[in-house]
C-alpha cells in the first residue's frame, strides 16, 4: 500500500526550501505526496509532489479567516493518511482534522511566542499580552497532535514538555546541491547575503560597512521586506557597491555563491533569531566560504568550533568591515576557513542526516 502524505501552507512560497525542496521531496521517495498551498499559481507535479493551489490571499486577515477554510476543503478532499502543518494560523485545521480520525503533524519553524515579541506593528504591553496567550493556545492545540517536529533543538526542549512526540529535524543543506567545487582563484572580492532583506536582518549595518572598504562588493540576492527601510538604504552613498539581484532560483543563488569569498548572516539580537539556525549560514558553509555571524551564543558556538568564519557584533558597521576586509586581505586563511565550513557540513550539518530523522516520524506513525 503506499501511503498519502499532505503538507499544508497558507504562508510560504510553493517552492520553499524546507518544506518542499527537502521534506516533501524526500518524503516522495517513499509516499504519494501532496502539498497544499495558497499563491494564485496552477497545479503542477514537480520532484514527485503534487502541488495543489486554494488562490492566493487578500492580505492578512483574509489569508487567516478564508484562506484556511480553502485549506482544510482542499485537505479533507485529498484524504491522506498524514497531514502535516506549516503555520501556526493552520492549527485550528490540525484539530478538525483530529477529530476525523486523521494523523496530524505540526512543523515548528520558530518559536511563535518569542516571535510575537519581535513584532514592530504593536505596542510592548499588547506584545507581552498576545505572546503569553499564544503561548497557552499553542500548548492546547499540540498536545493534541500525534507529532511535533521543530527547526532547532531549544524549540523541540519547549515542545517535549507537552508532547513527548517532538523531535527537532533541522533545515540544513542538501549536500553538493549549491556546487561547493570551486577554485578560490575563481571567487571575486565580493561577499554575499542570502535571504528575506530587512532591518531585523541587518541590512543597514551591512551596506554601512561597504563603505569602510575599497573596492569589495556585496552580492545581495533576496526581497525587501519593508518598503521604507528599502529606499533608505539605496539612498545611502554606499548603495553604489551593491550589486542587487532580488528573488532568485536555486541554480541563480548557487552563481552567486560561486563567485563570493564571503557569506554575512548578521541578524540583529531579536529573540526568535538569537535561537534559530538559519539555513543561509550552512549554506555559505557548504558552498567552502567562511562566513561572517552574529556573535550569537548558539551561533559562536558552531562559528569557533568549526574555524569557519568570524562572529562580530551586528549592530556595529565597522566590526563587520573589520572582518570582510580580514578574509579579503587574508585568502589562504579565508579559503581554509571555507573548507573547515564545508567539511563540517559534509559530516554533520546536511539534509541527508536529517532526512534520515524525518523517515524516522513517518514510519512511527504509519506502522
Amino acid at each position: 500500500m503506499s501511503y498519502k502524505i499532505t503538507h499544508l501552507t497558507s504562508a510560504h512560497s510553493r517552492y520553499d526550501t524546507r518544506i518542499f525542496l527537502k521534506e516533501c521531496s524526500s518524503l516522495a521517495k517513499k509516499y504519494r505526496v501532496n502539498l497544499v498551498v495558497a499563491d494564485g499559481k496552477r497545479d503542477e507535479v514537480k520532484n514527485g509532489v503534487a502541488i495543489y493551489d486554494v488562490g492566493k490571499a487578500k492580505g492578512r486577515l483574509n489569508r487567516i479567516f478564508q484562506t484556511t477554510k480553502k485549506i482544510l476543503k482542499k485537505a479533507i478532499a485529498l484524504d491522506s493518511d498524514i497531514y502535516h502543518l506549516h503555520d501556526p494560523e493552520l492549527m485550528p485545521i490540525g484539530l478538525k482534522l483530529k477529530k476525523m480520525g486523521k494523523k496530524v503533524i505540526f512543523d515548528a519553524h520558530e518559536d511563535l511566542p518569542k516571535q510575537i515579541l519581535s513584532k514592530p506593528y504593536l505596542n510592548n504591553f499588547l506584545l507581552q499580552i498576545v505572546s503569553v496567550l499564544v503561548k497557552y493556545y499553542e500548548k492546547s492545540v499540540c498536545s493534541k497532535f500525534d507529532y511535533i517536529i521543530t527547526s532547532t533543538p531549544i524549540i523541540r526542549e519547549k515542545f517535549l514538555k507537552v508532547n513527548l512526540n517532538s523531535i527537532d529535524i533541522k533545515n540544513f543543506p542538501i549536500i553538493e546541491e549549491l556546487n561547493g567545487n570551486i577554485k578560490w582563484s575563481n571567487r571575486q572580492d565580493e561577499v554575499c547575503y542570502i535571504g528575506g532583506i530587512t532591518k531585523d536582518r541587518g541590512i543597514r549595518e551591512i551596506v554601512i560597512a561597504l563603505g569602510y572598504l575599497d573596492n569589495i562588493y556585496l552580492n545581495l540576492a533576496g526581497n525587501f521586506v519593508e518598503k521604507d527601510i528599502e529606499q533608505e538604504v539605496k539612498s545611502y552613498p554606499e548603495w553604489n557597491k551593491v550589486r542587487e539581484y532580488g528573488f532568485v532560483n536555486r541554480d541563480k543563488i548557487a552563481k552567486i555563491l560561486s563567485q563570493s569569498k564571503v557569506g554575512l548572516v548578521t541578524l540583529l539580537p531579536i529573540i526568535s533569531y538569537q535561537e534559530a539556525l538559519p539555513i543561509k549560514m550552512f549554506e555559505y558553509m557548504s558552498v567552502g566560504i567562511p562566513i561572517i555571524a552574529s556573535n550569537f551564543p548558539l551561533w559562536k558556538e558552531i562559528v569557533e568550533e568549526e574555524r569557519c568564519g568570524i562572529c562580530v557584533n551586528p549592530k556595529d558597521a565597522q566590526e563587520i568591515a573589520n572582518a570582510i576586509e580580514y578574509f579579503i586581505t587574508h585568502p589562504r586563511k579565508a579559503e581554509e576557513m571555507g573548507e573547515n565550513g564545508q567539511n563540517a557540513v559534509l559530516t554533520k550539518y546536511n539534509w541527508f542526516i536529517e532526512e534520515q530523522r524525518l523517515y524516522k516520524v513517518y514510519e512511527d506513525l504509519l506502522q
